[in-house]
């Protein structure tokens, strides 16, 4: 399958191709699978266009959106929906996206992209029948910086891993507003975050879940 042809029919959920991979015979995915492609949300725009669905309003309504419009997508090209959601057991997304070559691991562990920085939220795959050709990309921390790496007021994210309780007692006080309303400073911290079209609103809402979820 052609990068255009699956970029056209992606357009219109305001989706985009992060990466994919060469699937052919692991066992893990059906015997006809012959690629596994990561999709996450195009800027700009994702955020109002998703805010206009039948889903808004309801429960969880970012993945019960992917899993209606992906799960689409996928019935009508003959192949397979996977989520990073739904589980236990959990599919891994993350080793997924680093077998891309267009995904990789930042220096404080969380995935960063070429065009969305440390702003990667995969909302789903889709397994095909066939293959689609993704070249590689260079990695956007190479020859960065990296001010991620020190920009944590609690240096929860770090190279040596994330500390999960440090930064929710961080956001359970007043000086943590800021990454609640704006999402957080690590990832607003990477130079190609910053060109990243995505709304703080956007990022509020997944904060907000995040720490509400503790």
């Amino acid at each position: 399958m052609s990068v255009d042809r699956l970029t056209a029919l992606l357009e219109p959920h305001f989706l985009e191709v992060l990466g994919g991979f060469d699937c052919t015979g692991e066992v893990e995915f059906p015997v006809w699978a012959r690629s596994v492609v990561l999709l996450a949300p195009r800027e700009p725009g994702f955020w109002p266009h998703l805010k206009a669905q039948p889903e808004w309003g309801g429960a969880d309504p970012v993945d019960r959106w992917s899993r209606r419009v992906i799960g689409r997508l996928a019935c009508d090209l003959g192949g397979k929906a996977r989520f990073p959601f739904g589980g236990p057991p959990y599919d891994p997304f993350y080793q997924w996206a680093l077998r891309t070559g267009r995904i990789w691991d930042s220096p404080v562990r969380l995935l960063v992209h070429g065009s969305q920085g440390l702003m990667v939220s995969i909302r789903g795959a889709l397994v095909l029948r066939e293959a689609v050709d993704l070249p590689g990309a260079d990695k956007p921390c190479d020859g960065c910086a990296q001010p991620c790496a020190a920009a944590c007021p609690v240096t929860a994210l770090t190279t040596g891993g994330y500390d999960l309780p440090a930064c929710h007692a961080f956001l359970d006080q007043a000086e943590g507003a800021d990454c609640l309303s704006g999402g957080c400073r690590v990832r607003r911290a990477c130079p190609v975050s910053q060109g990243y079209a995505r709304l703080a609103e956007q990022s509020a809402y997944h904060m907000g879940r995040f720490h509400r979820a503790e």
